[in-house]
């Protein structure tokens, strides 16, 4: 009965040749720099995780967000390790992803057909901004707010829609609880859905296309 399952749930779905298709294909010689991808991909867990476990505890309200993250930082077991990992692990993640971008240009593996791995790649390297920028409000205090007067202004001199993006990004003429709202927001579902989305679209490239080999002299 079970094999007969198994063999139907496989003519239909082909979930026998995951394992093979994902951890068995040929990888080229390679070297430690290919590693970033991997690297940058485990620092993302790493965020997700701990960023759900603040949740539980962070209060996105004007009145009482710095009062949360302090008692997250000074009170709750633990949480100093759970906000520690999450701050510096946002630095990590963004220094990996860099440096992953630069190993794709130095070793031109955006070149014929990886275009759209690369392009899916750079709207990643975006979104991981996003993510720090977002991010950088929900302390709620005096540093955070004034990196984000900074930040919004930078969004205001876009030509034509400036004037929009700023009005977009605080909610208002100045910063408020309905820009915090709308970071809160963005930084925990809207940017998380589509970096779900981008990252099972690279991969799915990356497994399909296979991997670059290391450039040789004159290529």
């Amino acid at each position: 009965m079970t094999t007969k399952l198994g063999d139907w749930l496989n003519d239909r779905s082909g979930w026998r040749t995951i394992y093979g298709t994902v951890f068995l294909r040929k990888i080229p010689k390679i070297n430690w720099a290919y590693t970033l991808g991997s690297a940058t991909l485990f620092a993302m867990v790493i965020q997700i995780v701990t960023g759900i476990l603040l949740t539980l505890y962070y209060v996105p309200d004007p009145q009482l967000a710095y009062a949360s993250v302090t008692y997250i930082t000074n009170e709750l077991p633990f949480g100093w390790l759970i906000r520690g990992l999450h701050h510096w692990g946002a630095s990590a993640m963004v220094l990996l992803v860099v440096l992953h971008m630069i190993r794709v240009i130095v070793y031109g593996a955006y070149k014929y057909p990886r275009e759209f791995t690369w392009i899916t790649g750079v709207a990643l390297l975006l979104l991981t901004f996003a993510f720090g920028f977002t991010g950088y409000l929900l302390p709620w205090d005096q540093r955070a707010y004034w990196a984000t007067v900074v930040g919004t202004k930078i969004g205001e001199v876009t030509p034509v829609f400036g004037d929009t993006i700023r009005a977009l990004m605080l909610g208002g003429e100045e910063i408020s609880g309905l820009t915090l709202s709308r970071f809160f927001g963005a930084h925990v579902w809207v940017l998380p859905s589509v970096l779900l989305l981008l990252v099972g679209i690279h991969l799915y490239l990356v497994i399909r296309n296979g991997i670059t080999s290391v450039p040789k002299r004159g290529e």
